[in-house]
């Protein structure tokens, strides 16, 4: 693979862990719209509905160049044997035990996927030369820090969730491995990624089930939120670009002041992000004008493990690979609200219900 941005660049065979999630379906797609072949691995748990899981995968399998292997990153012996299937040009591990919250309730479940299964991953692209390793990380390692916006130079050592504590064991891990082995690492801090195909457990989904169904949604901490919330498109492109900006030594690296998103080794960090937060309770205006129904709310304090505000520092990414998100809440919360639509067909089309549709 080249070094640079090779937008039209195809390499032999790209490996996607969570191929069936939200994130890494959408970046199997970008790479299989680029002609890549894509193996993608999923273990298909039931953390949300696998069935929707499995309608993401019938998709990706009308692609003659996709194919899928049921695999779990804690099966060592097994995902080791999906590295020795192919000689893959890159390795894009999006697959994890997603959830701030969940982690408060099953916290042996983040060691395991996030842990123990990202090592098999270090493992299986140090010992068959994989040429980048790009791994999703999370704006959550930003924990307790309240200089914004979020730069990926800043320090991140005070998570306040196991899930982000794990994001940043990932971080040292694969600089570790790249300090060690020479294996290029790149780790993308992802923020509030929203839109088609997304998650059941995440606020856009929760807040547009309930709202139809006339429950009440939960806002915590009062509706005193920011997030920086992210269309799933604009990340399916920061990733893509970024796979092709394989990472090398930093020459200007230095352990007296060191740079935490460089390294002396082909190392990288970079926020994925539309570098421009906004309200929670905008979000949720906007959402009740494309349903054309108001939202019944239940105000509540701040839930633990979770931040005031998230707002991303873009300027590396924009820098090093002429990307930077910037898809409006508008556009983005429409276009969820067409697919929802679409893939639970209620009796009368939300958007010609809002007297909104185009």
């Amino acid at each position: 693979m080249q070094a640079g941005i090779t937008k039209g660049c195809q390499m032999k065979e790209v490996l996607v862990t969570g191929a069936a999630g939200f994130i890494g379906f959408h970046v199997s797609m970008r790479l299989l719209g680029n002609g890549d072949r894509v193996t993608g691995i999923d273990n298909l748990n039931n953390y949300y509905d696998v069935e929707l899981k499995k309608a993401r995968l019938a998709l990706l399998e009308e692609n003659e160049h996709f194919r899928f292997l049921r695999v779990s990153l804690e099966d060592r012996e097994q995902l080791q044997s999906v590295f020795a299937s192919a000689k893959f040009a890159a390795v894009v591990n999006l697959a994890a035990q997603a959830g701030v919250r969940y982690s408060l309730e099953n916290p042996y479940a983040y060691l395991d996927s996030n842990l123990s299964g990202f090592l098999n991953i270090l493992e299986g692209c140090r010992h068959h030369d994989v040429a980048h390793l790009v791994f999703a990380s999370s704006s959550s390692v930003y924990g307790l820090n309240t200089d914004m916006p979020f730069s990926v130079r800043q320090n991140v050592d005070h998570p306040v969730s196991l899930y982000a504590a794990t994001k940043k064991a990932n971080e040292l891990m694969a600089h570790t491995y790249s300090y060690l082995y020479g294996v290029p690492t790149t780790g993308l801090r992802f923020f509030t990624v929203y839109g088609p195909w997304g998650r059941p457990d995440m606020a856009l989904f929760k807040f547009t089930r309930a709202i139809l169904e006339d429950d009440p949604i939960d806002v915590f901490n009062y509706g005193k939120l920011q997030r920086d919330f992210t269309y799933i498109e604009d990340v399916a492109e920061g990733v893509f670009r970024v796979i092709h900006k394989v990472p090398k030594p930093d020459p200007k690296w230095h352990g007296g002041n060191p740079d935490p998103a460089s390294s002396c080794a082909p190392y990288r960090l970079y926020n994925i992000g539309n570098n421009n937060p906004v309200d929670l309770m905008r979000f949720i205006e906007v959402l009740e004008e494309c349903l054309g129904k108001k939202a019944k709310k239940n105000f509540l304090p701040m839930q633990a493990g979770d931040v005031p505000a998230t707002y991303a520092d873009v300027s590396s990414l924009a820098e090093d690979v002429e990307f930077r998100p910037g898809t409006k809440i508008e556009d983005g919360i429409r276009a969820f609200i067409e697919w929802y639509e679409e893939y639970y067909r209620p009796s009368v089309p939300l958007l010609e219900s809002s007297g909104l549709a185009t």
